[in-house]
């Protein structure tokens, strides 16, 4: 046993660590009290897109996937090569299979309701692409859900016969002639006329054309003239409807009969009969008036027209300019054929 003075040393000594441990512990707590703490760390943009959208990346990339299939579609029909109505059909049928795949992995994805509401309307799935399209027009509202999707959908009332319904969406479609407006611009006039305002129609592709004559027709501004020079010829007023289509002729030249076939080849009329229509009026400006007297039958036999008195009316003026023109070739004396004289008689030998 140690002695007293000794044990009292031997237990300051052991106590020192453990007093001297504390004393440190004190002093750090005081200064990590002065010191601020550190910002936590930024949350990337990735990490909360993953959170609100985890399949996003996966359904841009389709997306973009029927994007390019829906161009080489849009491509083909621009061009001069003939599409099998499979080959046209299989471009879209892909896409559907895909929007709809996407749409499983993103339901509220505006782009991919819109390409499945396209698919499915170029497929004849109209309920699908309706029911679509709305939901599209729900996501972005009316005001941006874009004048394509505005404009399909008008077009898919207007097949249906639901005019009022389909001039409600079409209305709101912002003028100007570009890619994705100008076949609901035209649907719009159309429709307009058709319910009797033809003035209203006229109106709606005037305020849409520029107002001096284009040095360069686009396509949409092919298509805009000449479905203005249609509404000008339903309406009676041919001076107006030569005036459009004489300033279209003295641009292009040569070129107006094959530009203008091409611009009409990219619109799907509504009611399709329409085709006949302005296709009749193209043969007939470019002076095919066989062709021309057969796609004005086909109007005018397409049933309850609106326009059909117009059609009879041009068949008629087509029958009078064949009949005159044969009347006139008639009266021209046939060229006689030389005649070669007759060879001389073989001499007998003797």
């Amino acid at each position: 046993m140690l002695a007293p003075e000794r044990e009292g040393l031997h237990t300051r000594f052991v106590r020192w660590p453990a007093i001297l441990a504390i004393s440190l512990a004190a002093a750090g707590t005081a200064e990590a009290r002065r010191v601020p703490p550190a910002a936590p760390a930024p949350v990337s943009e990735d990490f909360w897109r993953d959170v609100l959208d985890p399949n996003g990346v996966e359904v841009t990339k389709l997306v973009e996937i029927a994007r390019l299939a829906m161009k080489t579609h849009d491509d083909a029909l621009q061009s001069d090569a003939e599409w099998a109505v499979e080959q046209r059909m299989r471009y879209w049928t892909d896409t559907y299979r895909l929007m709809r795949y996407a749409r499983q992995l993103s339901p509220r994805n505006a782009d991919v309701l819109a390409i499945l509401g396209r698919a499915a309307d170029e497929l004849g799935k109209t309920r699908e692409a309706l029911e679509a399209l709305h939901a599209c027009i729900r996501e972005r509202t009316p005001e941006k859900a874009g004048a394509e999707v505005l404009g399909r959908l008008g077009a898919i009332y207007l097949r249906l016969g639901k005019t009022d319904e389909a001039i409600r969406w079409l209305g709101l479609v912002s003028t100007g002639l570009r890619t994705d407006s100008v076949q609901a611009l035209v649907h719009l006039a159309n429709a307009l006329a058709a319910r009797g305002q033809v003035s209203a129609g006229i109106d709606t592709l005037i305020n849409a054309l520029p107002p001096m004559t284009p040095a360069y027709y686009s396509t949409e501004l092919l298509l805009g003239s000449f479905a203005l020079a249609t509404l000008y010829d339903r309406d009676e007023q041919r001076a107006a409807a030569f005036e459009v289509l004489d300033k279209m002729r003295s641009t292009l030249q040569t070129q107006f009969g094959p530009l203008v076939q091409n611009a009409l080849v990219l619109m799907r009329f509504a009611p399709a009969e329409d085709r006949h229509y302005y296709q009749a009026l193209l043969y007939e400006v470019t002076e095919q008036y066989v062709e021309a007297r057969a796609e004005w039958a086909l109007y005018a036999a397409a049933g309850d027209m609106p326009w059909r008195g117009r059609a009879l009316d041009h068949i008629h003026a087509i029958d009078r300019k064949l009949r005159a023109a044969s009347a006139t070739s008639a009266t021209v004396p046939a060229q006689t054929k030389r005649l070669r004289p007759p060879p001389p008689p073989r001499q007998r030998r003797p």
